[in-house]
């Protein structure tokens, strides 16, 4: 797995980790000449004219269709969406490090009053009350929650059908780097605070406190601070993308580079977790590293990328399959590395470069108790082996 040293400069909830200062560059669209293969650009921004309709937005529209231009500016989506976004406030029966002074975001799932928010905003709660955007207040309760994802769903029983204003779930595995969004929520307990941006990137893999890395991350430059955790990252259809995770910095609040869960891992869990209050993740049992040259020259290897078996946990289901880690070690940059072992290369047939690939595949394709293909590279050939997943141990 990828070392949690990863964690450096990262700030979940505004726990801070370490002092990482990111480097962002923001570089604007260039409208160029009509030369044909340059996509037209709709010129006003946030709905604030710039001598042209303030109700469109600032963004290319394919001439191919890979873009349609949008229906809605960011006023309309706020107006839409607001209603479904709420305010948690929690109690806490003791004291855990963050500066969120116990406020996070959510939004609505269903008509069922379920609400949709992070992990870590709720965590240690003794008591949870949820406003909506009429300020109507409600005590809430944990269905489920998961704190790998770092996914929880709460529920409130309302006494108006009608303060349940669903919010959609979209498709993030369409989204597009450059692509504008907007987010919702309670940065410092500002209620119902909306603020812009665009895609930074996609299936970025987040480390975590809990040992594990979260796959399928999304990357915003879009201004996200404590409490806003929680809430939702919207298209410009104001559907759900993502839903409001982190941020990178050195001081605890907004420096460019924040990230969001994925719809789509919101999708596949939120069901489990009203269901059976708990998701089940499917596990490998491994631990490694990301070819790189030097490995490649010192295990005399015929290939570029794959990953690295370095470490196969006992009675895990690579145990199992007989998984080979290294049991050498040679000197990378000055320090100890291991290096034998098996590659992976493949697992039913997708293609491994990185870890990135394997935990994207099992997170959105598998789930405890299948049974997966994998390709390994062992001492110089191919070969297959069938591992069953398990799921993952706390």
């Amino acid at each position: 797995m990828v070392s949690t040293d990863m964690l450096t400069g990262l700030v979940v909830g505004a726990i801070i980790s370490g002092a990482l200062v990111a480097v962002f560059v923001a570089v604007p669209f260039d409208n160029g000449d009509d030369d044909g293969g340059t996509p037209p650009l709709v010129t006003a921004i946030n709905g604030h004219s710039n001598g042209q309709d303030p109700e469109t937005l600032s963004i290319p529209v394919s001439t191919h269709g890979e873009y349609v231009e949008p229906t809605m500016s960011f006023a309309d989506i706020y107006e839409k969406v607001n209603p479904g976004v709420v305010k948690i406030m929690v109690e806490r029966y003791e004291i855990i490090d963050t500066n969120d002074g116990g406020v996070g975001s959510g939004f609505v799932y269903d008509m069922e009053g379920h609400i949709v928010t992070n992990a870590h905003v709720i965590r240690a709660a003794e008591s949870i009350t949820v406003t909506f955007s009429d300020s109507s207040l409600y005590n809430a309760e944990i269905v489920g929650k998961d704190e790998f994802a770092d996914i929880a769903v709460l529920k409130v029983d309302v006494d108006e059908p009608s303060k349940l204003q669903t919010v959609p779930l979209g498709d993030s595995s369409t989204l597009r780097v450059g692509e504008p969004v907007a987010a919702i929520g309670n940065p410092f307990g500002l209620t119902s605070s909306m603020s812009t941006g665009i895609i930074s990137q996609v299936e970025r893999l987040l480390p975590t406190n809990t040992g594990y890395s979260l796959p399928d991350v999304i990357q915003t430059d879009t201004a996200i601070n404590p409490g806003s955790s929680g809430g939702p990252l919207l298209n410009l259809k104001g559907e759900i993308v993502g839903v409001n995770n982190a941020i990178q910095s050195t001081s605890g609040e907004y420096a460019g580079v924040g990230f969001a869960i994925s719809a789509r891992t919101v999708e596949k869990l939120a069901p489990a977790l009203i269901e059976d209050g708990e998701y089940a993740h499917p596990w490998i049992g491994i631990s490694g590293r990301n070819i790189e040259p030097e490995t490649v020259k010192l295990m005399n290897l015929n290939i570029t990328s794959g990953f690295l078996i370095i470490d196969v946990i006992p009675d895990s289901p690579a145990d199992a399959a007989g998984l080979m880690p290294s049991e050498d070690y040679a000197v990378i940059e000055g320090e100890d590395r291991p290096i034998g072992g098996d590659v992976m290369l493949g697992v039913d047939g997708v293609e491994v470069n990185t870890i990135n690939d394997i935990l994207l595949y099992l997170h959105h394709s598998k789930s405890a108790g299948d049974t997966i293909e994998v390709e390994l590279l062992r001492d110089g050939a191919i070969v297959k082996v069938y591992v069953t997943l398990a799921e993952r141990p706390d």
